[in-house]
Formats: C-alpha cells, structure tokens, sequence
C-alpha cells in the first residue's frame, strides 16, 4: 500500500516537473516557498498582530496554532514516520532549492501555514477578515510550492493541510473556552457587586 501510495505522488510530481513548471515561476515560486521556512514569517505576524489590542486574538491563537502543528509535526511524526525526500528516493525528479536537512512527512510548511492562516481567518472580527483571507491564500501558495520545488511528496503537503487545519481548530477551541471563562468570571463578578450594593 505504502508503496502504491508512493508511484502515486512520483507520478504527480513528475507531471507538476514536466507540465507545470516555467522559467517565469519557478523564482517566485522558490521566493513564496523560503517564506515558510521555519514558520518564521507566521511567527513574526502572530507577534505584530499580538501587539495590538483589536487583532490580539488572532495573534495568540495563531502563535498556539503554530505550536501545537509544530509538536505533532516537526517533534513527532516527522521522526516517527522518517519518510525520505522524493529527490532522494527517485533520481528524475529535479530540486530547485536546497537540499532539506529533515524527513519528509508530513510537511511542515503546509502544516505551520495552514495552523496559522486557519487560526487567523477564524479569530478574525469582520474589519480584519482580509488579514485571515490572504492568510489562507499565502498558505495555499506556500504549500503548492513545496511540489513546485521537489521537496515533497503530495501526500507530505496534503497531510501537512490537515494537520495544520487542526492545530487551527484545536487552538481555536482553547481561545473559546478562556474567554468564556472569563466572561463568567466577569459576570459572577459584576452580580457579587450588584448584590454587595443592592
């Protein structure tokens, strides 16, 4: 099975290699995939969102987010799973940026992109959904390009979504229950107060 799965990804990367790659995309492509690196680009935009008051929700659950998707990716399967690059296991398929120091599934760029964007579109109010929006179609970008370059397997990507998609909704969740807390604790307070004056 594993090996079936496995011809199925060589396939799709051999036609992304030899039908979708062109010598005007292939640098913005390189540029938007280096964006991810390390989840450092999401990282530093939770932490300015974080600075300030109205987009300081997003900005937590997107720095949750981003933990959350790194401990079950980076710390756990990807050691767990130990997948080899498509360029190391198959000699035709053609890297285009430099050679990845770590194992290949799942992907840790989709994962970090998808746990922030996710995290950002649905702690975002009305007037800040467009940071959400763009969000979303950088990590779309971000993840697409890791096929772009070679140094994923589509099911590395696709599983690196899904991941991403659930440290997403996992933080969102605990953001939810901490403000509900607090607001009960702000009601039991004000009705004490209410009481002690009445």
């Amino acid at each position: 099975m594993a090996e079936y799965i496995t011809q199925i990804d060589y396939l799709i990367l051999m036609f992304i290699q030899e039908h979708l790659r062109f010598d005007w995309l292939t640098g913005p492509t390189v540029f938007v995939s280096h964006l991810g690196n390390s989840g450092l680009f999401w990282i530093l935009l939770c932490l300015v969102l974080l600075a300030f008051k109205r987009t300081r929700k997003m900005g937590l659950c997107g720095l949750l987010a981003l933990l959350i998707g790194a401990l079950i990716t980076n710390v756990a399967l990807k050691n767990i799973i130990a997948r080899i690059r498509p360029y190391e296991q198959f000699s035709d398929i053609i890297l285009l940026l430099e050679r990845q120091k770590d194992f290949s599934f799942p992907s840790g760029h989709a994962c970090s992109s998808f746990a922030a964007a996710c995290a950002l579109y649905w702690t975002s109010e009305q007037k800040n959904r467009l940071i959400g929006v763009l969000s979303l179609t950088l990590a779309a970008l971000i993840s697409w390009s890791r096929l772009y370059v070679g140094v994923h397997f589509p099911t590395d990507v696709l599983c690196g979504v899904v991941i991403g998609i659930f440290s997403a909704w996992t933080a969102w969740q605990i953001i939810k229950k901490i403000q509900d807390r607090q607001h009960v604790a702000i009601e039991s307070s004000s009705v004490k107060e209410d009481g002690e004056n009445g």
